[in-house]
């Protein structure tokens, strides 16, 4: 089981920042052992990729909206993933979940709650 927990959502001015958190709860899961990914899910719209990133950490799959802007990263030693937003738009409102593919077979096995970012025009 690994439990992910995202944090960093909120309310922010088009052009404005955020930088999203994601963590296991479960102290002895390495999330750098597993592919990890970003989703989104905004109000009558079903949930798309945002970016993943391989276990390996040197492949990356930005959503083509989000390139330029929007940057995956991890840090091993805090066992954290993160997502800076920059150049937000009102358009990137939505819940945004981290999610983790344990197995490596591009199936995402666990979410985290979601964390929610308002962009305001």
């Amino acid at each position: 089981q690994v439990q992910l927990v995202e944090s960093g959502g909120g309310l922010v001015q088009a052009g404005g920042s955020l930088k999203l958190s994601c963590a296991t709860s479960n102290s002895e899961r390495n999330l750098g052992w597993y592919s990890m990914g970003w989703f989104r899910q905004a109000p009558g719209k079903e949930r798309e990729s945002v970016v993943s990133v391989n276990w390996r950490g040197d492949k990356t799959n930005y959503e083509d909206s989000v390139k330029g802007r929007f940057t995956i990263s991890r840090d091993h030693a805090k066992n954290m993933l993160y997502l800076q937003m920059d150049r937000l738009k009102p358009e990137d409102t939505a819940v945004y979940y981290c999610a983790a593919d344990v197995n490596r077979d591009n199936i995402w096995d666990y979410w985290g709650q979601g964390t929610q970012v308002t962009v305001s025009s």
